[in-house]
C-alpha cells in the first residue's frame, strides 16, 4: 500500500501543475499539428478555372467540377485567376480559350494553357488531375462528333446524346496493385508526427518531471517518509511507478487525440501497445536517473528537456533517419529515440505485427533496464546514506 501511496501522491502533485499540464496535453497538440500541417501528404489539389462560352466549353468545367481529386473554382476572368494563384488560393489555373468551341467543332486540336506555381507536388497533381478530366471530356465530343458524322446534325446538337450514353455504357474497372510499397520513413501527415511526438515528448517529459524527484529531495520528503515504517525499496518502487503512470498517461493521450482528432491508424494494435509499453519504461528509467543526476529542480527542467530534445532530433523525431548521412544514423541509433521511431515504422509503413519489432524491443528494453538499474543504484544510495 505504501508503494501506491507514494506514486499517487507524486501524481497529484504534478496533475495540480499547470505549467507541467500545459507541457503534457497542450503542447504534444500543438506539435502534432503543426508538424502534420508541415509535412502533409497529398491534399487535394485546388484547380481555378477561367471558362468560355459554348456547350463544349461549359461541359468541360462540368466535368472538372465533378472530378474526383480536385477542388475547381471558377473564376471570371485571367487576371483574377493569376491573382489567386500568385497569392497561392489555387494550385494551377486552366485558361480554356474563347475559341474552344469553334475549334472543336471543326475537328482540329486545341490546347489548354494550365498555369502552375512552380515545380511543386500539388501543382503536379493538378496536372495529372485536370489531363484525366481533358481526357474524359474529350472522349464525349470524340462521340459526339462521330454521331453527328454518322447521323447528322451538328457537334453541340449530339453533345446531350453522347453524354447520356457515356453514363449507361458498362466501363472496364481496371485495379492497381503496388508491389513492394513497404517505406523506410513513416507516412507523411499526421501519421509522421503523432509517432514521432509521442516518442520525444514521453521522453523529454519524464526527464524535464526528475525534477520532482529532485525537489523530495531537497526538502527532505524521502527523509521523512523514512521515518515511517517504510524501506528505501517501496520508495524506490513508488517512484517509478509514479514515472511510469507518467509516461502512460502522457502514451495515451498522444495515442487517443492522434486517432480521434488526426485520423492517425497506430496498426497492429498488440504491437503497438507493447511499443508503447516499453517506450513508457525507457521514458521511466530516464525520469528516475535525471532525478537522481541533477542537483536541482531548475537544472532537471532545463537541462533534462534540451537533452531530451536533442536526442529526439539525433534519433529521428525531427526529421527520418534515412535522409541524413550513414554516419549520422549510426550515431543516432545510439539512442534509444532511434529504435522507437524504427519500430514505429515497421508497424505504420510496413504493416509489421508485435514479431517485426522485436529487435527494437528488445532494445529498447535492454536500454530501460540500464537507466532502471542506474536509477535505482543512485536512488538507493541517497536514501540510505
Amino acid at each position: 500500500m505504501s508503494v501506491l501511496t507514494i506514486a499517487g501522491a507524486s501524481l497529484k502533485r504534478m496533475l495540480r501543475d499547470r505549467v507541467a499540464a500545459f507541457f503534457m496535453v497542450l503542447l504534444p497538440l500543438v506539435v502534432i499539428l503543426v508538424i502534420g500541417a508541415t509535412v502533409g501528404g497529398q491534399s487535394t489539389p485546388r484547380l481555378g478555372v477561367v471558362p468560355a462560352t459554348g456547350p463544349l466549353a461549359a461541359g468541360l468545367v462540368g466535368d472538372l467540377g465533378t472530378a474526383g481529386g480536385l477542388r475547381t473554382t471558377v473564376f471570371d476572368g485571367e487576371p483574377a485567376a493569376r491573382d489567386a494563384l500568385r497569392r497561392n488560393e489555387v494550385d494551377a489555373v486552366l485558361l480554356i480559350p474563347a475559341q474552344f468551341d469553334e475549334t472543336l467543332a471543326s475537328g482540329r486540336d486545341i490546347r489548354l494553357p494550365l498555369l502552375a506555381g512552380g515545380f511543386t507536388g500539388s501543382g503536379q497533381a493538378a496536372w495529372q488531375a485536370v489531363s484525366a478530366a481533358v481526357a474524359r471530356h474529350a472522349k464525349t465530343v470524340q462521340a459526339a462528333a462521330f454521331a453527328a458524322a454518322e447521323a447528322g446534325g451538328d457537334l453541340a446538337g449530339r453533345l446531350p446524346l453522347a453524354t447520356a450514353v457515356e453514363r449507361v455504357v458498362p466501363v472496364v474497372p481496371v485495379t492497381g496493385e503496388v508491389v513492394n510499397g513497404s517505406s523506410d520513413i513513416l507516412p507523411a501527415g499526421f501519421t509522421y508526427s503523432a509517432p514521432t511526438m509521442l516518442v520525444l515528448f514521453v521522453f523529454v517529459n519524464s526527464v524535464a518531471a526528475g525534477a520532482a524527484l529532485v525537489e523530495n529531495r531537497r526538502l527532505g520528503i524521502h527523509t521523512r517518509v523514512l521515518a515511517a515504517p517504510v524501506r528505501a525499496r517501496d520508495i524506490i518502487l513508488g517512484e517509478s511507478l509514479y514515472y511510469l503512470g507518467l509516461a502512460l498517461l502522457q502514451s495515451a493521450l498522444i495515442v487517443g487525440a492522434g486517432a480521434a482528432l488526426f485520423g492517425v491508424r497506430w496498426g497492429d494494435p498488440v504491437a503497438a501497445a507493447a511499443l508503447v509499453l516499453t517506450w513508457a519504461v525507457v521514458g521511466t528509467g530516464a525520469g528516475m536517473f535525471a532525478g537522481t543526476l541533477f542537483r536541482t529542480p531548475e537544472q532537471a527542467a532545463a537541462l533534462g528537456t534540451t537533452s531530451g530534445v536533442a536526442l529526439g532530433m539525433l534519433g529521428g523525431c525531427m526529421w527520418p533517419l534515412e535522409i541524413v548521412p550513414d554516419a549520422v544514423r549510426a550515431l543516432g541509433h545510439l539512442t534509444p529515440q532511434a529504435w522507437a521511431v524504427d519500430a514505429w515504422t515497421t508497424l505504420l509503413s510496413r504493416g509489421g505485427g508485435l514479431a517485426d519489432i522485436l529487435l527494437p524491443l528488445g532494445v529498447l528494453a535492454t536500454f530501460a533496464a540500464a537507466l532502471l538499474a542506474a536509477a535505482s543504484w543512485r536512488l538507493n544510495r541517497t536514501l540510505t546514506a
